[in-house]
């Protein structure tokens, strides 16, 4: 049999990196920054990657008020945010942003000062990587995730009525059987031999019905359902405390930690209620955890205040176009996690069929053993906190959704550590395709495109 000819673009020491000496620096959980230099085979290409994934402050960030987000000062709060050692951030390796990063960042605060936004346009702009700074991501990501229209005299309506909507929410759903009780209680009338049971706001025997009761089994009682909710409860508790243990901004005993785990526990769980047929399924906060670092750290101190109940509502719009692959009933159908998989798996094929034949063939590695992380998660696992959100910058500036741009991305990944990856066995390949190494991210992203352009072998 004749095999396809490798295209010569693929054969490109761009492509392939020369294994570093240590693997133990994969660690993406350590909280002190780790540098790395890759140097290919051929020395066409150098890059210094530095991960970090140390805590943000534990204080709010700074916040202005303005109509339309200002330009930034010279070095960008969210990344000293991500972390208080800003070593990794090449803006400052470089001595401030680029000149393309501030010449992007022009074309992104004159879009969103029009009246009406070119959400093409924006798009277009907002793929290529979103300058840290001033809440541009925060508001940028809210018109992506169609939660702000692009008319922005609606944008004040708009968020009231579903800041609003959001509340009712938490007041309906998260409110414990005992204070729904008490509520009745509040809204009944009593006959005055009652009234001791009224100003102890307890329900007297007679009023309290089989569904209200405590012990009821009923599928109507609200005490059965919030018993059945206890187990999910638990488990969003505890993936919850899980969530980035090394950025202050999630996890410690400080009270701002506190109260962002509050809100996202909180997020998940009105979700959850919300939506029976899939709850809640761990991994879900892992999604949420960067729409809601973005969004609680806008300049603007209402949307600050807000922040919960924006996140949520662009939680769900991220979810609708995901949910398929954590419904478990559709994981073996045509549009369920296996399915995805497998369009990886073709993808990968198409570009670079030696590479496909030596992953699933010679070594045997299943997709399935680094690819369902990779895909579920949106790569919020492989790569550090920040560059992480530039992933997102792209994945969420495809109109049609995360899921092609995604599939891409995950072939890129693969395609940039071929060399590596032909030259190993199973053990080798498995261990390095579920630590994957640091890496350029704006030339990630570059491959990732090339596939869209570039045409299969």
């Amino acid at each position: 049999m004749v095999k396809k000819r490798v295209p010569d673009w693929l054969n490109s020491s761009l492509w392939s990196s020369t294994p570093p000496p240590d693997e133990d620096r994969f660690n993406r959980y350590s909280s002190k920054p780790t540098t790395t230099t890759t140097t290919d085979d051929d020395d066409d290409v150098v890059s210094t990657t530095t991960t970090s994934t140390a805590g943000a402050s534990a204080s709010d960030p700074p916040r202005l008020n303005p109509p339309v987000p200002v330009p930034p000062p010279s070095l960008p709060p969210l990344r000293r945010e991500i972390s208080d050692d800003s070593r990794f951030s090449e803006d400052v390796v470089n001595g401030g942003p680029s000149a393309e990063d501030i010449s992007r960042q022009a074309q992104l605060l004159s879009e969103l000062s029009k009246k009406v936004i070119n959400m093409r346009e924006l798009r277009r702009i907002a793929s290529q990587g979103i300058p840290d700074g001033a809440g541009i991501r925060s508001t940028v990501w809210k018109l992506l995730l169609n939660y702000l229209p692009p008319d922005r005299s609606l944008w004040s309506t708009e968020l009231a009525k579903k800041r609003s909507q959001y509340k009712h929410f938490k007041d309906d759903l998260l409110m414990n059987p005992s204070d729904i009780t008490r509520r009745l209680e509040k809204s009944s009338s009593h006959d005055n031999d009652e009234s001791s049971y009224e100003s102890r706001c307890l329900l007297s025997r007679s009023q309290i019905t089989h569904g209200e009761h405590p012990l009821s089994l009923g599928k109507t009682s609200i005490w059965n359902q919030f018993f059945q909710d206890t187990e999910i409860i638990e488990q969003i508790d505890r993936d919850v405390h899980r969530t980035h243990p090394d950025m202050h901004f999630f996890s410690g005993d400080t009270q701002f930690a506190k109260s962002n785990q509050e809100a996202l526990r909180s997020i998940l769980m009105v979700f959850a209620k919300l939506n029976p047929g899939i709850r809640y399924v761990q991994g879900m906060n892992e999604l949420l955890a960067p729409l809601y670092y973005v969004l609680k750290n806008d300049p603007d101190e209402e949307n600050v205040a807000c922040a919960e109940a924006d996140t949520f509502f662009c939680f769900v719009e991220l979810l609708s176009g995901l949910r398929d692959n954590f419904c478990q009933q559709l994981d073996n159908s045509v549009v369920g996690i296996r399915s995805t998989i497998t369009r990886l798996s073709q993808l990968l094929k198409e570009h670079d069929e030696e590479l496909w034949r030596h992953l699933e063939i010679t070594t045997k590695v299943n997709p399935q053993f680094y690819a369902f992380r990779w895909i579920t998660l949106l790569l919020t696992q492989e790569f550090n906190f920040a560059d992480s959100l530039h992933i997102w910058d792209t994945l969420l500036s495809d109109p049609e959704g995360p899921q092609e741009t995604l599939l891409r991305v995950c072939c890129a990944m693969l395609i940039l550590i071929r060399r590596r990856l032909l030259a190993g066995d199973f053990t080798s390949n498995l261990k390095l395709l579920q630590n994957y190494p640091p890496t350029n991210i704006s030339h990630l992203l570059y491959v990732a495109n090339k596939l869209r352009t570039q045409p299969s072998a």
